[in-house]
């Protein structure tokens, strides 16, 4: 549905470690994009859609926006609930702060899903839509 996503985080290398963790957990890659920045997607040979994450100040941010400012969402699918935990697990480990452990939703049919807050206070998701997700 997206080609990209970027956000701007404070410190790079904490970043780097929360990313690397929640990559190796829903089975997707980082890589390097220069001093200042990384990218999160499938691979090499699927480089779109990203999210790009990096310490650069975008052209297009209004005046006054800083990281951690304005808090971002974003949810990345999960193969299985066994994956949504995974990614629950790494994040946590890798200085991420729970935000909503791993469930299903009320009112959100067929779905199951976890939120982890990331060193910058950004909401990233893992979530799993599927009719397995009715029966965990």
């Amino acid at each position: 549905m997206f080609d990209h996503i970027g956000i701007v985080v404070t410190d790079l290398k904490a970043a780097r470690r929360f990313y690397d963790a929640i990559a190796a957990a829903l089975e997707v890659q980082t890589k390097e994009n220069g001093p200042d920045s990384f990218q999160f997607g499938k691979s090499a040979e699927q480089p779109i859609p990203y999210l790009w994450i990096g310490t650069l100040i975008p052209s297009y941010w209004v005046e006054g926006s800083k990281a951690g400012r304005n808090q971002s969402h974003i949810a990345l699918r999960a193969r299985d609930p066994a994956m949504v935990r995974a990614f629950h697990r790494a994040a946590i480990g890798a200085g991420g702060k729970d935000h909503g452990p791993p469930g299903r939703r009320k009112g959100v049919p067929s779905y199951y899903g976890a939120f982890v807050l990331d060193p910058d206070g950004n909401n990233i998701e893992a979530c799993y839509r599927g009719a397995v997700a009715e029966a965990v």
